[in-house]
């Protein structure tokens, strides 16, 4: 069995905007939602900014009993599924438990509840160790997560978490494509979250030296992929989630379609635990792969949503991967990074590029790559500099590159 794959609800939860429209309308207008770091004072540290959702209202997703418990990712999750399931207009409160056993989650986080676990040992070491949670273990344990969303929403169909690093969510929607195409269930609810902005994981970063610390004074400039002066990363919060179902349910229901999951490709380069080999071929190879699921030639594609992270090793092989791909039509395909605008967020970034994608399909706009204020030479390709593009898309390619060598990509058609 090999049925169609669609989407029918998009939620956004992002540094530049809470919901999927006030998302897209700060994504396609090219507004940065990258800021001064205001969860702790960040200003003993080199890097002082990052992509932080700012204003949601927490006790909407999460009990004011049960906030202790749990990680921000948690409310993040909660609100973009919210907003995903009312998108496709899923009344999971009028569901039957029968009905709720046919739906599946599958949630896509690098870092899980990271964050969480930091607080409980600063707590711990800092001689507060009688406010450490009751459940810092299973809140710590990443699967939980998944349970955390399937809990929320009542969902008694498989509860997954994949955690493949950068690729996290990407692979998350290709696991639920995956799922829905084979006829294991209908409907999913996938996408990704993560939320680290804490003091010791930004050390760790900082450490790797792939952050960027030129732009403390300008956040909204410090995220500068394909720009010849970037100089790292900028971490940063969120979550985007998607009703996955198979195109007949979809239609059956009445559901409005976004867009069609093509294909899906993954691969490992098994290189390094950080570093990209710079032949680029598996990341070459990945967005074939998916290219390839779908039927159609890479000269069908029109626009690619590059990971994109704004370090000088991922721009430069990713723009040789997609050379490699897509041959002499690499010149002729515009693409964009989301993250010039948001910052990274880990896992979830996939999910974002994927939301970002669906939307510039709908309405005919391709997103801006902000801050290329120089162009790397060796990234000579059409990243849609500054500003947004009108334009058709019947194709795209939504790619991930991850730690552990791994890169995943989804095929996206419009329906």
């Amino acid at each position: 069995m090999n049925r169609r794959v669609v989407i029918t609800g998009i939620g956004a939860v992002s540094p530049n905007g809470i919901g999927r429209e006030a998302f897209w309308d700060a994504t396609k207008n090219g507004l940065s939602g990258v800021r001064r770091i205001s969860r702790f004072d960040p200003s003993h540290l080199p890097v002082q900014v990052a992509g932080e959702v700012v204003g949601l209202d927490e006790s909407q997703y999460v009990q004011s009993k049960d906030r202790p418990h749990v990680s921000r990712v948690v409310p993040l999750g909660a609100a973009a599924v919210a907003e995903a399931l009312a998108d496709a207009g899923v009344d999971y409160r009028g569901m039957t438990r029968d009905q709720l056993r046919e739906v599946g989650v599958i949630v896509g986080s690098g870092g899980g509840s990271q964050e969480f676990t930091e607080h409980q040992y600063r707590l711990y070491y800092t001689g507060k160790e009688k406010q450490c949670s009751v459940y810092t273990i299973p809140t710590s344990t990443i699967g939980t997560l998944a349970s955390e969303i399937s809990m929320r929403f009542g969902f008694r169909g498989m509860s997954h978490i994949i955690s493949t690093g950068c690729t996290s969510s990407t692979d998350a929607l290709g696991y639920a494509y995956r799922n829905i195409r084979a006829g294991v269930l209908d409907m999913m609810v996938a996408g990704g979250v993560d939320a680290p902005i804490a003091p010791l994981i930004l050390r760790g970063f900082i450490v790797m030296r792939i952050m960027s610390t030129a732009w403390n004074a300008e956040p909204e400039r410090a995220s500068r992929p394909f720009s010849r002066d970037r100089d790292g990363f900028v971490i940063a919060e969120g979550a985007w989630f998607f009703v996955v179902e198979d195109m007949e349910h979809a239609r059956a229901r009445g559901a409005r379609i976004y867009g069609e999951v093509a294909g899906y490709g993954s691969t490992c380069e098994a290189y390094h635990r950080v570093r990209l080999e710079e032949c680029g071929e598996e990341p070459a190879r990945t967005m074939l792969l998916a290219i390839q699921e779908g039927g159609i030639a890479p000269e069908d594609v029109q626009y690619i949503n590059y990971h994109g992270t704004g370090t000088e090793l991922n721009d430069r092989i990713e723009t040789r991967a997609v050379k490699l791909a897509f041959n002499g039509h690499a010149y002729k395909l515009a693409g964009s990074s989301v993250k010039s605008l948001i910052g990274h967020p880990q896992g979830a970034c996939g999910a974002a590029g994927v939301a970002c994608t669906l939307l510039a399909m709908r309405d005919g706009v391709a997103p801006p790559t902000i801050n290329v204020d120089e162009p790397d030479p060796e990234c000579d390709l059409d990243y849609i500099p500054e500003t947004g593009r009108r334009m058709d898309i019947e194709h795209a390619v939504a790619n991930c590159i991850a730690f552990g060598s791994k890169n995943s990509a989804l095929l996206l058609r419009r329906v």
